[in-house]
């Protein structure tokens, strides 16, 4: 992480990228070093949100391919992982890409969500969504109080 770290918002947007692909790790560790290491609160929100994103439509673009070779080898999703995600899908529709911030799920969903091919523009504005939110939470707490209670 130190090396990440180093490498300002540049390794901010690229851990945060690879953390909603295929490596997992916490994005939220990442955007709370960032700030603790004093990075600009707003800049350091819009590119944990826009790299965490990028990194959600990654998943969603692999199951778009709809390539089992692919989605198998790099994101660990079994067939029958993805088919049991497919009534939800069904039922949620692209309100689901709100949720694919969530640990271990999200990747599924953003999968699915590529691979049963919803609406690119509605899953880009709710994954865009989902992700503000995260980061938008941690970001107000690291500003109203992480600051007060660092020596």
């Amino acid at each position: 992480m130190e090396g990440l770290l180093g490498l300002g918002l540049i390794g901010l947007f690229i851990g945060c990228f690879l953390a909603a692909t295929v490596i997992p790790f916490s994005a939220e560790i990442l955007l709370v070093g960032a700030l603790l290491a004093g990075c600009n609160p707003l800049a350091t929100f819009c590119v944990a949100t826009l790299g965490n994103s990028l990194g959600s439509l990654t998943s969603y673009g692999m199951g778009y391919l709809g390539k089992w070779e692919w989605i198998e080898k790099w994101f660990h999703v079994s067939r029958e992982k993805l088919e049991k995600q497919k009534g939800k899908i069904d039922k949620w529709g692209p309100l689901l890409a709100m949720l694919c911030w969530l640990p271990f799920i999200g990747d599924v969903f953003a999968i699915g969500l590529g691979f049963y091919r919803l609406n690119f523009v509605k899953c880009v504005i709710f994954i865009f969504i989902g992700k503000a939110l995260r980061f938008g939470v941690w970001t107000v707490l690291y500003v109203v109080y992480g600051q007060s209670i660092l020596p």
